[in-house]
């Protein structure tokens, strides 16, 4: 007898066609789409190491290095993160995280659950930590690693990272840069910023989707990494004997397994993500053939574009102008408004999705993106416009009309006006 099937439970997967203007993901780009349909592959076939030695060619440019070690990681940004710091990180040794977001905190727990000692130099969120105060925490903690975000989307501020490797490097430190959300959209230098490992992720502004850690690591971080596998193996043994394990906690974050996969030694680790490594290299191509320089800078235009819009609806833009992110932007939820409500109408109605905040900013301000596919004027617009009619709705006395002129002008001023 067939079986009947719950159409609601079982029926072809529809979702509706939002438009993705929060802090991520966001809509992917057609190409990146198309390029995951793409029959698969055997891991080791020649045809699928060949699109593996392209992913990592063409990752290094968007990562502003020359480093042999530059890849993926299989897993969402969050893999390539906890890749990181396990392979990094040996428990007891210190770290010092440079912290003034939500995601600084993960980076705390998860060394925490690594086992450093972990040590930290923080700023309020909405501000950035100084380099000098960098400097100062490096003297005083002599840490083995100092890690950072680049750009934190909790509070839409992005630490400034010139002379933070060089900081690192005279201490005798190594230096590790969470780029989640702004590789693809904001200038990342790991060479230049003398920095040894730098994570990303697709869903941002590289315009794909979630599942794939795209990582550089310098030819110093991948000596250390190589080496204490080699100490951990004699750990190893010696286990065998007082039946201490090894202190590596993790197979698949382990690196030096994973450099040996993409390597010429093509030692098995896993089976790679095969549609992802596709998703991965089209997003690459989208952000060359774009150009990096075009790329940042339509990034830059959208981000001024919307929060001039959202100042010329009497709004106030969350955080220091000088720091913020070209591809977030925070803005605080008027008083007399609720802002789940205008958050629901501005999906149920609109089809637009923005964001809500973490921490001490939950309940206080909406993040809204402009990042990847969805960093263009249009959408910037339809965004500001659907606002504008959600605020007034809910009761939100506002100029009408003038949030879209605004972020027009701000988006054609090249960069004269508002910092986005």
């Amino acid at each position: 007898m067939p079986v009947e099937l719950d159409p609601l439970l079982f029926g072809e997967i529809d979702p509706p066609q939002r438009l993705l203007m929060g802090p991520g993901p966001v809509n992917a780009h057609p190409r990146v789409l198309r390029a995951m349909s793409a029959d698969l592959l055997g891991q080791f076939d020649p045809e699928m190491t060949g699109y593996m030695e392209q992913v990592m060619a063409l990752y290094r440019p968007i990562f502003g290095t020359k480093n042999r070690w530059t890849m993926l990681v299989d897993g969402t940004a969050r893999a390539g993160i906890e890749a990181a710091l396990v392979s990094l990180v040996a428990p007891g040794e210190t770290v010092l995280v440079v912290n003034f977001g939500r995601f600084g905190l993960l980076l705390t727990e998860i060394l925490t659950r690594i086992g450093a000692r972990i040590e930290t130099v923080e700023a309020s969120w909405g501000e950035v930590v100084p380099l000098a105060a960098i400097e100062e925490a490096i003297a005083r903690t002599s840490p083995r690693l100092v890690a950072t975000i680049h750009g934190d989307t909790s509070t839409t501020m992005a630490q400034p990272l010139e002379g933070f490797g060089a900081l690192c490097r005279a201490a005798g430190a190594l230096s590790y840069v969470d780029a989640t959300a702004t590789i693809g959209g904001m200038e990342l230098a790991a060479d230049r910023w003398d920095v040894d490992v730098v994570t990303g992720g697709l869903q941002k502004c590289l315009g794909g989707p979630s599942g794939s850690a795209p990582i550089t690591i310098s030819d110093t971080a991948a000596e250390h990494i190589f080496a204490r596998r080699h100490t951990e193996a004699g750990i190893r043994m010696k286990g065998l004997e007082d039946g201490q394990g090894p202190r590596i906690s993790s197979n698949y974050f382990d690196l030096a397994m994973i450099m040996d996969y993409w390597s010429e030694k093509r030692l098995n680790h896993h089976t790679e993500a095969t549609s992802m490594l596709y998703a991965a290299r089209e997003c690459a191509r989208v952000a060359l053939g774009e150009g990096l320089a075009a790329r940042y800078d339509r990034h830059t235009r959208s981000g001024r574009a919307m929060a001039a819009g959202l100042r010329a609806m009497g709004l106030t833009v969350f955080g220091d102008d000088a720091h913020r992110m070209s591809n977030v932007t925070g803005v605080h939820i008027p008083d007399s408004v609720d802002g789940e409500a205008v958050r629901a109408m501005m999906r149920d109605t609109f089809e637009i999705e923005i964001g809500t905040a973490f921490g001490p900013l939950q309940g206080r301000i909406w993040r809204l993106g402009a990042m990847g596919y969805n960093a263009m004027k249009h959408k910037v617009l339809i965004t500001l416009g659907a606002l504008e009619a959600s605020l007034r709705a809910h009761g939100f006395v506002l100029p009408l009309g003038e949030a879209v002129p605004a972020a027009i002008e701000a988006w054609d001023s090249a960069g004269v006006g508002e910092t986005a």
